[in-house]
């Protein structure tokens, strides 16, 4: 029976470790790849025939080597990306040995017959898209903040002129530079007034801010849920702007209805695991006062301080523990 966990991730990944060090602690194997290592530090060879219906073969890495017929489960994380291992080649190069990386063994590792993915990185594209979202937190009733997708000046400034204060997010992270450097771009208020034609030039996303009392990080792996109250000393607008060895985290209970709406979400996107992040307005024993901002798929949670019961929840689905019992992970 097929028992081994593969994790996709890249080699640096301490939230990845902890999950990792617990699937040990039950004997549950475990092989680690990084597909980005393509090359002599990761072979394969699959095979797929008119007798067998599923791919079947070998992949080795430096040091560890697994039959794909004992992949029981896929803890998709963040591996490192293609265009990365062939950066060094000219573009047109480049650009084929990626597409050719990406559509040979990725085509492979995404669809492991049986195996059961969290999350699918097919799942995880179509729920990472902020409109998407925000469309599917208002079909499932949830209360989100009035929100403009714009590169028109004037729709800005009739929005703004509408709402008290107007918050500007990114849709995306800031890309790293040419030196490798990552920066971010926090949501923050603006003032519609010191915007020009220029804003056409690309999409943006406005939001009216929320009256909020505080903020709710909401963590669900599968059938368990695990919340905290996050508050920022300095009352910051985004609390991730600052010292996160600062924040202040209590735990709190998600009411009924919100609970129900976030395994909703997570169902309708074919996914198993989600970070979602709520304003609050008010009592949170009130659903009412819940406002959804946004849903990372693939977020981080080793910073928070139930990851030691996180990190249990995601032992539990990939070694197939609550999956067995609720079904809860979708396979291929």
């Amino acid at each position: 029976m097929a028992s081994t966990v593969l994790v996709v991730t890249a080699l640096e990944d301490v939230t990845a470790d902890k999950v990792i060090a617990t699937l040990n602690e039950r004997e549950v194997p475990v092989v680690r790849v990084d597909p980005a290592d393509i090359g002599p530090s990761l072979t394969f060879g699959f095979r797929m025939g008119q007798d067998s219906a599923v791919w079947g073969g070998r992949l080795r890495t430096a040091s560890r080597e697994v039959e794909l017929g004992v992949v029981a489960a896929v803890y998709y994380r963040r591996p490192t990306p293609y265009a990365a291992r062939f950066a060094h080649l000219p573009p047109q190069q480049r650009d084929f040995c990626v597409a050719e990386a990406r559509h040979g063994l990725g085509g492979v590792l995404n669809h492991l017959h049986g195996a059961t993915y969290v999350n699918h990185p097919a799942a995880v594209t179509r729920a990472d898209f902020k409109p998407a979202q925000l469309a599917r937190f208002a079909e499932l009733g949830l209360r989100i903040p009035p929100t403009l997708v714009t590169n028109d000046v004037e729709q800005v400034r009739k929005f703004a002129a509408e709402h008290e204060h107007l918050i500007y997010k990114p849709f995306r992270g800031l890309p790293a530079d040419e030196g490798g450097h990552a920066g971010a771009i926090w949501a923050q208020r603006v003032n519609p007034d010191s915007f020009d034609d220029a804003l056409a030039v690309t999409a943006h996303l406005f939001q009216a801010e929320i009256p909020k009392t505080g903020d709710v990080r909401v963590t669900v792996v599968g059938r368990q849920v695990f919340a905290q109250h996050v508050a920022a000393p300095d009352n910051a607008l985004d609390w991730r702007r600052g010292d996160w060895n600062e924040l202040i985290h209590t735990p709190i209970t998600v009411p009924t209805p919100i609970e129900a709406a976030l395994h909703s979400y997570l169902s309708s996107f074919g996914l198993v695991f989600g970070c979602f992040d709520f304003a609050l307005t008010g009592d949170g024993d009130d659903p009412e006062h819940w406002t959804a901002i946004e849903c990372n798929p693939n977020g981080q949670w080793g910073w928070l301080p139930d990851a030691p019961a996180i990190t249990e929840a995601f032992a539990d689905i990939l070694s197939r523990k609550e999956a067995a019992d609720h079904d809860a992970a979708p396979r291929l």
